[in-house]
């Protein structure tokens, strides 16, 4: 499969705190990739420069061949990459419909809108005149994730998508995500749970305090691997 997504030497920055350091990685068509490393390690800041919310030099990020380190996040979710940010990030004053539509406002064509985003998520449909921050944590990430889908992405940025939320709920999202790749669209997903990233994705990245300290396919790295990955030990 070609890549969608390159990173090359990827540096990124919070003022003088030096957060990624020469970070490598890809993406490719219709992949679904992990990320996955202690807290600190560098995973949001990937995710958050990749959106664009991060800007960097354009060429340490291409999409599909163009360089887009530089470009605003508007610019890049128009391109066809979305973020599910951690946290969620809501709009509190708009129902929950509201905020799905809001996601489409790329204007991309494509298989995702709002009757799509009920039918992976009917409890959205029956609370989608409800405000949308008065709804479980769950749901909101429901929210959160079709909000996403509403703009056609060809490629979804998973941030932390079970953090803080019961295994019920949990095994609710992870059982929709089949459904969300089924057409070809890639996902990166940063998620804590080891073994729930290593079973839903065909390869992974390990950061370790800014870096990537391990690469490889989800079915054959080892725990032993891993671990040394994590702690650098």
């Amino acid at each position: 499969m070609p890549d969608l997504l390159t990173i090359g030497n990827l540096d990124a920055f919070y003022g003088d705190f030096h957060a990624l350091r020469a970070v490598n990685a890809r993406v490719a068509e219709g992949e679904v990739l992990a990320i996955i490393g202690a807290n600190g390690a560098g995973k949001t800041t990937l995710m958050r420069s990749i959106a664009g919310l991060i800007r960097n030099a354009p060429q340490q990020i291409r999409w599909k061949g163009r360089p887009i380190g530089a470009l605003r996040a508007d610019q890049i979710a128009a391109l066809g990459i979305a973020l599910v940010p951690e946290g969620r990030l809501l709009f509190p004053s708009l129902s929950v419909e509201e905020n799905l539509v809001i996601g489409g406002q790329t204007g991309r064509k494509g298989p995702w809108n709002l009757a799509a985003v009920y039918r992976l998520f009917p409890i959205l449909q029956e609370r989608r005149n409800q405000q949308s921050t008065s709804l479980s944590g769950g749901q909101q990430q429901m929210v959160a994730i079709g909000r996403a889908l509403m703009a056609n992405p060809d490629l979804i940025l998973m941030d932390e998508i079970s953090l803080g939320l019961a295994p019920v709920i949990i095994k609710q999202i992870y059982e929709a995500l089949p459904g969300i790749v089924a057409q070809g669209m890639a996902a990166v997903i940063v998620e804590q749970d080891i073994a729930k990233a290593l079973s839903v994705t065909s390869r992974l990245y390990c950061l370790q305090e800014g870096r990537v300290s391990l690469e490889g396919a989800s079915s054959q790295v080892t725990r032993e691997a891993i671990a040394r990955a994590y702690f650098g030990v």
